[in-house]
C-alpha cells in the first residue's frame, strides 16, 4: 500500500516539476520576444541622437562660416565628424549598408568644408549645406524604419 501512495506521490512531484519548467520556459520565450523590439526600439533612438547631433554641428558650422567665425566652424565640424561615424557605425551595425554609404558621402563634405573653412573660405557654407542635406536624408529614411 505505502508503494502505491510513494509511486503516487513521486508522479505528483514530477507533473508539478514538468509543469515549473514549462512555465519558466514559457516565460523566458515572452520575455524574449518583447526585448528584440525594445532592443531595436533602443538603436533607433541611438542612430537618431547621433543623426540630429551631427545635422545640428553641421548647421553651426553653417552659420559660424556665415559669421566669418572659421575658427569656431571648424571645431564643430569636428564635433560634426564624431557623431556622424557614430551614427555610420550604428547604421553598419544594424545591416544599413547603403544608409552608411550615404553618411560616408556627408562626412568626405565634412572633411571638404573644414578645409575651406582652414583657408578662409566661404565656400565651406555650401560644402556644409550638401552634408547637412545627405545627413537628414538618412535621419528621414531612420524615422521610417
Amino acid at each position: 500500500m505505502q508503494e502505491l501512495q510513494s509511486g503516487a506521490t513521486m508522479k505528483r512531484v514530477l507533473g508539478i516539476g514538468i509543469a515549473m519548467i514549462a512555465a519558466l520556459g514559457g516565460g523566458w520565450v515572452w520575455g524574449m520576444s518583447g526585448r528584440s523590439a525594445v532592443t531595436h526600439a533602443l538603436q533607433t533612438a541611438e542612430l537618431r541622437d547621433s543623426l540630429l547631433e551631427g545635422r545640428a554641428t553641421v548647421l553651426d558650422a553653417r552659420l559660424d562660416i556665415y559669421s566669418v567665425n572659421f575658427g569656431e566652424a571648424s571645431r564643430h565640424l569636428e564635433a560634426a565628424r564624431t557623431a556622424v561615424r557614430s551614427a555610420s557605425a550604428r547604421l553598419d551595425e544594424i545591416g544599413r549598408h547603403d544608409d552608411s554609404k550615404h553618411l560616408t558621402l556627408a562626412l568626405k563634405r565634412i572633411d571638404q568644408a573644414q578645409v575651406m573653412a582652414g583657408k578662409l573660405n566661404q565656400d565651406a557654407n555650401a560644402l556644409a549645406a550638401d552634408a547637412a542635406r545627405t545627413i537628414n536624408e538618412v535621419l528621414g529614411g531612420t524615422a521610417t524604419r
